[in-house]
């Protein structure tokens, strides 16, 4: 159930991907089975300036709390910085927990 959408200013490797993959499913406790990371190239302006800069966002049923997203943060912003020399200074990343029911997939919602 855990998602991650991120907005790029550069291509974003499918390497980089499976990597923000396992990392949101370890970190956030849930079967990587269930993850989805989304990815697109974007123009972006951050602090007044163009250039490298990210957004990410993360929905999941559960598992999100202080230093959960902590941690996400940190482990995005590292490999955000490592693949793509984005430092962390120049990434966003915000966080939203789901009611089961307002999450569909297969044909049905999480019960």
């Amino acid at each position: 159930m855990p998602m991650l959408s991120l907005k790029c200013a550069k291509e974003i490797p499918d390497e980089l991907l499976k990597e923000l993959s396992t990392v949101v499913a370890e970190t956030i406790g849930k079967p990587e089975q269930y993850v989805m990371v989304a990815a697109e190239k974007a123009d972006m302006l951050m602090s007044g300036a163009p250039g490298d800069a990210a957004f990410a966002e993360i929905k999941s049923l559960g598992g999100l709390n202080r230093v959960v997203n902590h941690e996400l943060t940190m482990k995005i912003c590292v490999l955000l910085n490592d693949h793509l020399g984005i430092p962390g200074d120049r990434v966003y990343v915000t966080f939203q927990s789901l009611e089961r029911d307002h999450w569909g997939w297969n044909g049905s919602l999480f019960d």
